[in-house]
């Protein structure tokens, strides 16, 4: 698990990496981009994949029948009501409360930008630019986390709006992470079993 987080990361950084660089972002040069960027998503993925292994650990220890699934079939006595229930509260509970004790500094990604060019964020101008601005306007359902106000509101004025965004973004992207998984799992399922007919 430690391993997989790893990779995952630092093939997710580097793709940034290189996505800036074909977008002609002179202000991020490659060499100093990703001498930044691998490093600092190497500890992050590495803290992220011990979470991982410590919560695999803990389940193989208690209840080692639950990783041991067969088939694609739960062991016996557990139903999978109950275990999307499980995932529904867990959803709830991280998504929606924990989400809210999560740090206000910058990401992997900003830092790096922030110690290439001194700045969080860059700038972008062009007709492409605004374009596709405009459509992310029109179209964003939680723009920085937050609920969505009507034109020409502080969209940060309220604590209360801002606390209740995050919650939702949280529960939001929480739920289409487990429906993502589970349409993984699926597919897996499916090309098994159609591997083993063929």
């Amino acid at each position: 698990s430690i391993f997989s987080v790893v990779v995952a990361l630092q093939i997710g950084a580097f793709g940034v990496v290189l996505e800036t660089v074909a977008s002609g972002k002179t202000e991020l040069p490659f060499s100093s981009f990703v001498l930044l960027m691998q490093p600092i998503h190497l500890a992050i993925g590495l803290v992220e994949g011990l979470v991982t292994a410590a919560v695999l650990t803990f389940v193989w220890r208690a209840r080692p029948d639950l990783l041991a699934i067969d088939g694609g079939h739960l062991p016996a006595g557990i139903s999978l009501k109950k275990v999307l229930i499980g995932f529904g509260i867990a959803v709830l509970v991280v998504g929606g409360g924990l989400s809210l004790l999560a740090s206000s500094n910058p990401d992997g990604l900003e830092w790096s930008v922030f110690h290439v060019t001194g700045k969080e964020r860059l700038a972008a101008d062009g007709t492409t630019h605004d374009f596709f601005a405009a459509v992310q306007d029109k179209t964003e359902l939680l723009p920085d986390y937050s609920l969505k106000t009507p034109e020409g509101t502080d969209r940060n004025g309220s604590g209360t709006s801002t606390a209740a965004g995050t919650s939702v973004s949280g529960i939001v992207g929480g739920t289409m992470t487990l429906l993502l998984a589970g349409l993984i799992g699926l597919l897996v399922t499916w090309l098994r079993k159609r591997g083993k007919h063929a």
